[in-house]
């Protein structure tokens, strides 16, 4: 596969989040609803996040086991690992308490914010997402990577609802260019990872950008907690989380099921 048919696939694969963008413009929805797909939104995040820590914990695991044939590739990716996950984290909270004030006992983000968040740290998962397809097709496994492309694809759209939730909250409507600049911040990365994995591999640089994810994804589903505590009945959130957890999950087992 040439490298212009690689970057293509994964262009086709990160577009796929702009279906889930529109939710974010609907209007005229009950408090109820909306607590529901914020509930839904976070159990998609949540999924995201094990995913996310899944794939960025096995290389990790594997060096660790391989420390006994003298591969000393453990501390590194562990530090990375590590590095990387606080910089997602903290630097988002830092970054909030200096450019917005946030306190102790400060209030959520704005629904605008937090969507740029969501859409921020997906974009680092789906630079990950990229490496993969655009290994994949370097190495010849022309069909493992169409199936990743369908996979991350699928993927993708439950992904972009998680951006555009937040935004049902807000009493201003989004503008298709906010949703669009949303949907590149969290779909283009796909399309550069995919040209970057075709050029070269690197375990570390994977690990790296699947950790600056997780830290992001952990701020986020604590500020999306926040709010839906706000907008939902105990019931109700638990009955969304497991609807958008299970959503999530089931687009992940086709996935595992068409790489079978």
């Amino acid at each position: 596969m040439s490298h212009a048919a690689a970057a293509a696939l994964g262009a086709i694969a990160g577009a796929t989040i702009f279906i889930g963008l529109p939710v974010g413009r609907i209007r005229g929805i009950s408090k109820t609803v909306q607590g529901v797909l914020n509930a839904v939104a976070t159990g998609v995040l949540l999924f995201l996040l094990w995913d996310i820590l899944s794939h960025a914990a096995a290389p990790i695991e594997t060096s660790l086991t391989a420390m006994r044939h003298g591969d000393r590739s453990f501390l590194a990716l562990a530090a990375i690992f590590a590095a990387g996950v606080g910089i997602g984290l903290l630097g988002l909270v830092y970054f909030n308490a200096r450019l917005f004030g946030r306190t102790k006992h400060a209030p959520p983000p704005a629904p605008k914010t937090l969507a740029m968040m969501i859409a921020t740290g997906l974009g680092l998962h789906n630079l990950s997402e990229g490496l993969a397809i655009g290994q994949s097709a370097a190495t010849g496994a022309v069909a493992f990577a169409v199936v990743l492309v369908i996979g991350f694809a699928l993927h993708n759209v439950t992904e972009g609802f998680g951006i555009a939730a937040p935004l049902a909250t807000d009493s201003a409507m989004p503008s298709w260019g906010f949703l669009g600049v949303a949907g590149l911040i969290g779909g283009a990365p796909t399309f550069l990872g995919t040209v970057i994995g075709y050029l070269f591999t690197s375990t570390y640089i994977y690990v790296l950008f699947l950790a600056l994810a997780a830290g992001a994804l952990f701020y986020v589903v604590n500020e999306m907690f926040h709010i839906g505590r706000r907008l939902n009945s105990p019931a109700a959130m638990a009955w969304g989380l497991l609807l958008g957890f299970l959503l999530a999950y089931s687009t992940d087992l086709f996935l595992t099921y068409l790489a079978a």
